[in-house]
């Protein structure tokens, strides 16, 4: 680790299927997490039921505010290690936690889902309608629907969901 910690979001890799656990253990250790959920169907043989599921498997974000804490918060229980990319640990701004927090909470966005793969073509957009408001996305082009990607540059990930045609303005 270098010599100064930057403060703000970093990525918490945990034990997997344990996300809930060690969102809740850090919450209760006065420690600011978030753990994105989606809603998705879960098919048996003889039923569906809706569950919520971690958007980022083993993953789980942690607001950092002191050196002390970066150390403590690898105390919780089921917690790993923080997500690097080469020597720099993988921080997420302020900004990209708010394009999260809308996108898994606007009840309106369907098949979302997230993907490592860039796409080489597609239109920037901004969203102009809901809870979205101002968000810069990227159109996809598949299975005529209208697909947009928002990209976590820190993690190095897509956010994948489709939206209303209507919602879409050119990004300036």
């Amino acid at each position: 680790m270098s010599t100064t910690l930057k403060l703000g979001w970093y990525v918490l890799y945990v034990r997997s299927c344990q996300e809930k656990k060690v969102h809740q253990l850090l919450q209760e250790n006065q420690f600011e997490s978030f753990l994105p959920m989606i809603k998705t169907v879960r098919q048996w043989s003889d039923r569906k039921k809706t569950i919520y599921k971690p958007f980022f498997p083993s993953y789980v974000f942690v607001n950092i505010r002191s050196p002390k804490e970066f150390h403590n918060v690898l105390n919780v229980k089921e917690a790993c290690a923080y997500i690097r990319f080469g020597k720099e640990y993988a921080r997420v701004t302020d900004k990209e936690i708010d394009q999260i927090m809308l996108l898994v909470g606007d009840k309106n966005i369907i098949d979302i889902e997230t993907s490592v793969v860039f796409p080489k073509v597609g239109e920037i957009k901004k969203i102009n309608y809901g809870s979205l408001n101002g968000l810069d996305c990227e159109i996809i082009e598949a299975n005529n629907c209208n697909k947009i990607i928002v990209r976590i540059d820190s993690l190095q990930q897509n956010i994948i969901a489709t939206i209303p045609l209507h919602s879409l303005i050119l990004a300036s």
